[in-house]
């Protein structure tokens, strides 16, 4: 187990989010985290993040020294996520100097750049290039090679292909499963689309309204699910 989450609740002006959510997430799996929208995912992936602060319940971290650096994420939309005004290769470089793992125009950054950029499969020159100069698909690859800069054992991917083309959704999410493997990484992969989940999960956890309606294996929750709001998720699942 990598990280233990008991009773867990979190509100926002008199409005719950997260109310009194148990889980586990096991080292080396990736836990699929799917529900409508405002059924409380991205809010309960923020709180494993310490990016907020619970009202009340634990969260416990097994072989995580280091929150703000061992636990990342790769956000929804790659047009935000990156600084327009800095080139492709510094907002890698960025977390990897801010955590001093690499000094400042050396010749290891460089290196480490490239290396990253290779990860991600994109070109080595695209390190001079802005943001703007890149394609959806590409800046959601560089949002990807940023999280994994400091070599993270967690990783929060909120929605990382909802907001690209169908064509380049199945090539992000095919290099995200590469890149796990290869890594040995822990995963919450959070989606509203139960075919996506169900590719890329191991375990699915289905949320509505703040609460944890079910967990269980990814064929058990798609073929036999025991709430009827997961039934009705999958209802509404277009199947390709």
């Amino acid at each position: 187990m990598l990280i233990e989450i008991n009773k867990i609740k979190k509100t926002f002006n008199k409005i719950v989010a997260c109310d009194d959510i148990s889980l586990k997430i096991e080292e080396g799996e990736i836990l699929g985290l799917v529900g409508e929208s405002g059924s409380g995912k991205s809010t309960l992936a923020r709180l494993i993040l310490k990016l907020i602060e619970p009202d009340s319940g634990e969260i416990l971290y097994h072989g995580i020294t280091n929150i703000r650096r061992e636990c990342q994420i790769v956000f929804q939309d790659p047009q935000t996520s990156l600084n327009p005004r800095i080139r492709i290769g510094e907002a890698i470089a960025e977390p990897l100097i801010i955590h001093k793992i690499v000094e400042r125009r050396t010749s290891n950054l460089e290196h480490r750049i490239e290396e990253l950029l290779e990860m991600v499969k994109l070109p080595a020159d695209f390190a001079h290039r802005y943001p703007h100069e890149l394609s959806g698909g590409e800046r959601q690859r560089v949002g990807i090679a940023r999280a994994l800069a400091v070599s993270p054992k967690f990783l929060v991917l909120d929605e990382p292909v909802s907001a690209l083309d169908v064509t380049i959704q199945v090539e992000i999410l095919k290099l995200l499963k590469e890149i796990k493997q290869k890594l040995g990484l822990t995963c919450i992969f959070i989606a509203h689309d139960l075919n996506v989940v169900g590719y890329m999960s191991d375990r699915i956890a289905v949320m509505k309204e703040g609460q944890l309606v079910e967990i269980g294996g990814r064929d058990k929750i798609l073929s036999k699910p025991k709430a009827s709001y997961t039934t009705r998720l999958l209802e509404s699942t277009l199947r390709i």
